[in-house]
């Protein structure tokens, strides 16, 4: 799922091509995109886009008359930019044609989750917002007040679009492998040191990525969205050695989602087990990384 530098990435390319220009049209190929039933679709034709938000995870189109298009790509949705000139053909779910050219959204996969709204007013459209922090805009004792306001894992807490804004799978990795912590510590049992370890790399880590991903796209727009980069550290690299100590990368897995971790940085050389296999081995679990290689070479 694009995260908070994939969207904001993805608005300031927009913003460079479409902002104070007028929506055409809208051609939308599947039915289940378009969320909203009032105002209708037909509203934001001809309408100038004024401006562009980022609510969590999702794109806001702010328009002409007190209109917005709230955009989520859910995990499989991606933007693509054709300039008017270009050549290339096919739709995807939907198609917003401007004078500059044409942003198609298309979304991999069978299970079609992306969703498109039509919203007026600021009022409706914090109806969409999930409200959680934008960590680049707070400090340390905001940062602690949101993190440990509930009890909950810290791949949980990071991850809630309601705590903390735009983080899902593939940054909270990064951001607590960076912090050297465990995503199943607890976020009411952290010592003072590690909350502000955990606020320093959370921003550390935000802003390496965005500007990592303005500098790959220039002047173009973001083709190569995806949750596994080339130089992530843990996320998508499990059986890979941890680019600091060398240790294979760990993950657990739990429906969609899954944490990677180094056992050796981040969890003081432990495995650590999910749900299913632990209900499921017992005691047979292994606990350590040195008792899983020995099962496998027993094997």
């Amino acid at each position: 799922m694009p995260e908070l530098p994939d969207i904001v990435t993805y608005i300031e390319a927009l913003q460079a091509r479409v902002l104070g220009q007028p929506i055409q049209n809208v051609l939308i190929s599947s039915p289940f995109l378009v969320r909203s039933v009032s105002p209708p679709l037909t509203d934001v034709m001809g309408k100038k886009v004024t401006h562009f938000r980022r609510l969590g995870k999702r794109i806001v189109f702010g328009l002409e008359g007190d209109l917005f298009l709230v955009l989520h790509l859910m995990i499989a949705g991606r933007l693509h930019w054709r300039d008017a000139k270009s050549k290339a053909k096919g739709r995807g779910l939907a198609t917003f044609i401007f004078p500059s050219g044409t942003l198609v959204l298309t979304e991999a996969g069978t299970k079609k989750r992306a969703s498109l709204y039509v919203v007026e007013g600021e009022v409706a459209l914090a109806a969409h917002d999930p409200g959680g922090m934008d960590v680049s805009e707070t400090d340390l004792a905001g940062f602690r007040a949101a993190l440990t306001s509930e009890n909950h894992t810290l791949k949980r807490a990071l991850t809630d679009p309601h705590v903390f804004s735009g983080i899902g799978n593939a940054y909270s990795d990064e951001i607590l492998h960076a912090a050297r912590i465990s995503p199943m510590k607890l976020t009411q049992r952290l010592q003072d040191a590690e909350i502000r370890t955990l606020f320093e790399e959370t921003q550390n880590t935000l802003k390496f990525w965005l500007d990592k991903l303005r500098a790959e796209a220039k002047d173009g727009f973001p083709e190569k969205v995806t949750a596994f980069r080339d130089g992530m550290a843990v996320h998508g690299r499990y059986g890979k050695p941890c680019p600091r100590c060398g240790t294979p990368v760990q993950r657990i897995v739990h429906a969609e989602n899954e944490a990677n971790y180094c056992p050796t940085c981040q969890t003081g050389g432990k495995l650590l087990a999910d749900r299913a296999l632990s209900r499921l081995l017992k005691e047979d679990w292994p606990r350590t990384l040195e008792e899983l290689e020995q099962r496998r070479a027993g094997k």
